[in-house]
């Protein structure tokens, strides 16, 4: 699955993307979160405020209660403005 960082994510973490397999255990969005958390300190201080963070299973807008079984990309981002 290919994990992507936009925003003030991908300057913290320095990197926009990355390539991951996580385990069967990892079911939802929040899980995803919590388990590169554990791997990455980087990204564990970056999503600190888990409220704060924004994401996307497959290019759709979604909570973080989503399963995320079968998708191929999640997105990670701060929360949007307009202007």
């Amino acid at each position: 699955m290919k994990i992507l960082y936009f925003a003030w994510l991908r300057e913290r973490l320095n990197r926009g993307e990355e390539q991951v397999s996580p385990p069967d255990s990892v079911a939802t969005v929040a899980d995803l979160i919590d388990w590169l958390a554990g791997r990455d300190e980087a990204f564990a201080l970056a999503v600190a405020k888990r409220s704060l963070i924004r994401s996307a299973v497959d290019a759709k807008l979604v909570p973080h209660d989503t399963p995320i079984a079968g998708a191929s990309v999640v997105a990670f981002f701060p929360p949007m403005t307009g202007g």
